[in-house]
């Protein structure tokens, strides 16, 4: 699994270059990830299974490892 999530990563942040390079706000490219992602993990797994994935997420939002200081994203020029 460790190869195809960075293969995955991989895609996604392309993705996330394009459309920064389409100069779109950093806001509805995150809301349409998040959607799209969770729309996935309805369709694939069950609800505890969600909401241990969405605990993990909060924790690392709570703990600073995901503050816009310690991995800010860039604009493309």
């Amino acid at each position: 699994m460790p190869e195809e999530l960075s293969h995955c990563g991989a895609v996604v942040d392309k993705a996330i270059e394009y459309m920064l390079g389409e100069n779109l706000p950093p806001i509805a490219i995150a809301s349409a990830l998040l959607g799209g992602s969770l729309g996935l993990l309805a369709r694939t797994m069950n609800q505890a299974t969600m909401l241990a994935m969405l605990e993990n997420a909060m924790h690392s939002v709570r703990s600073g490892d995901l503050h816009p200081d310690r991995d800010a994203v860039s604009r493309p020029e």
